[in-house]
């Protein structure tokens, strides 16, 4: 099994639109799906979920869709940290936490607060995000951290910077709806993740089609430069 699976969640609008639905109903069957999503890892004993929930581009869209999805998350946080407590998932956010509204920005402090010291799934939601952003504000915090330094740098000295230095790099990234990109996600961590892309789209992608991307990750050979024969274990 992946220990960390990320995923683009992609679909949402053209699954509502394929039903003569408004967008923002594709959004909010999109949660659902995110429960059924939290619900398997934590039966699979996968350990890291990272979901993609709202990138810095997407305050490009249409003004009422962007206002409908922060009231979705909000609403979502206000009804989901409870049960994500009590089964033991820790929720991060990542990503510039500053343009949302206050409310907003108190619900993800509280939220992160209360359920900080739990252990079973590490829930990480990326919204306002973007890996270029990632990096860049990586490298300004490390440069102010090591004022007298000036070359020598090394990608160990960056890592304590990024997002997502809490987490090992996804073994698994996921994404549905038939778009074959990575859209600037974990930009840093995916170097080495084995991709799955899928037509399916977000609302679509329930415990069966992740089982398609479990089953197609565990048939491939994870070399990480090394050759096959390097990676055969002696016999005992």
């Amino acid at each position: 099994m992946p220990r960390h699976v990320a995923v683009i969640m992609d679909g949402n609008g053209r699954w509502a639109k394929k039903r003569f639905l408004p967008r923002v109903a594709g959004h909010v069957k999109g949660v659902e799906l995110v429960r059924e999503m939290v619900r398997t890892c934590l039966e699979q004993g996968i350990q890291y979920l990272t979901l993609f929930a709202f990138s810095s581009e997407n305050w490009r869209r249409p003004q009422e869709e962007v206002t409908l999805l922060m009231q979705l998350f909000v609403k979502a946080l206000e009804q989901e940290v409870e049960k994500l407590d009590r089964n033991g998932v820790r929720l991060r956010v990542i990503g510039d936490l500053s343009r949302f509204e206050l409310r907003l920005q108190e619900l993800i402090n509280k939220a992160q607060e209360q359920t900080a010291g739990n252990t079973r799934l590490d829930l990480t939601i990326a919204a306002n995000y973007g890996g270029r952003w990632d990096i860049m504000q990586a490298v300004n915090r490390m440069v102010t951290a090591h004022p007298d330094k000036r070359d020598g740098w090394q990608e160990s000295d960056l890592e304590p910077y990024l997002s997502m230095n809490f987490a090992p790099e996804p073994d698994l990234f996921i994404r549905t709806g038939g778009e074959e990109r990575i859209s600037n996600f974990l930009l840093w961590q995916l170097a080495y993740t084995e991709l799955y892309f899928t037509s399916t789209l977000w609302p679509d992608f329930d415990s069966a089609e992740f089982g398609k991307a479990i089953a197609s990750f565990q048939q491939r050979e994870r070399r990480f430069g090394r050759t096959s024969e390097q990676l055969v274990k002696p016999h005992a």
